[in-house]
């Protein structure tokens, strides 16, 4: 499981963009990327032109940083969209949008990836009415994950949703009214990520 040590802040402003990293605080004024949005360091006004196998690195850890994953489960996840049907690249996002923690985030469960991924390690999570506590456990077409068991763990879970009831939910979700559970009615395609990664430059820096 990854964990970010230092400042998830510094992150977002390097790439210009919110990751979500840091759960409420992005959704406030407070967020760093909002207050000064140039990239960290008493270099980061400056222009900065990178190299083409720099901005494919980019990329890659861009994405690597927003769904919280080491690098060799992002090479293994990779492998597995090379032998997919489809774009290699769209199905590399649709596999990490179908991670567990990332379902739980995108309901609006959680604040953020990593808090997501701490209720489901505490085995708040059911999935088709049986308790899953790996975050990267693939979800599939028909799964109904739930939020239950432990009660402060599940009193959290309610305050955060209605909290957040304005984030919108993807359409590939069906969320249950009054309720801490949602139905996976299709698998995401490329139209359901809405941040801005360009995945074609992760396929080619494997390609190299």
């Amino acid at each position: 499981m990854a964990r970010i040590i230092g400042s998830k802040c510094k992150l977002c402003r390097a790439y210009g963009e919110k990751l979500f990293l840091k759960g409420q605080k992005c959704s406030t004024e407070k967020c760093s990327v909002a207050r000064r949005a140039f990239p960290p360091g008493q270099h980061g006004k400056r222009r900065r032109k990178d190299s083409n196998y720099g901005l494919q690195l980019r990329e890659k850890q861009k994405a690597k940083r927003i769904y919280g994953i080491l690098e060799r489960q992002f090479n293994n996840y990779f492998k597995i969209a090379e032998r997919s049907k489809g774009v290699t690249g769209e199905v590399l996002l649709g596999l990490l949008e179908r991670r567990l923690d990332n379902v739980i985030f995108r309901l609006g469960f959680a604040f953020s990836r990593a808090q997501a991924r701490q209720l489901t390690r505490h085995n708040t999570v059911y999935v088709n009415a049986k308790k899953v506590n790996i975050p990267s456990y693939l979800v599939r077409e028909g799964d109904m994950v739930e939020v239950k068991g432990k009660e402060n763990r599940v009193k959290v879970a309610s305050s955060i949703r209605k909290e957040l009831k304005d984030r919108i939910i993807p359409k590939w979700l069906e969320p249950e009214k009054e309720a801490l559970k949602a139905l996976i009615k299709r698998l995401p395609g490329r139209e359901d990520i809405d941040f801005s990664i360009q995945e074609q430059l992760i396929v080619e820096l494997y390609s190299k």
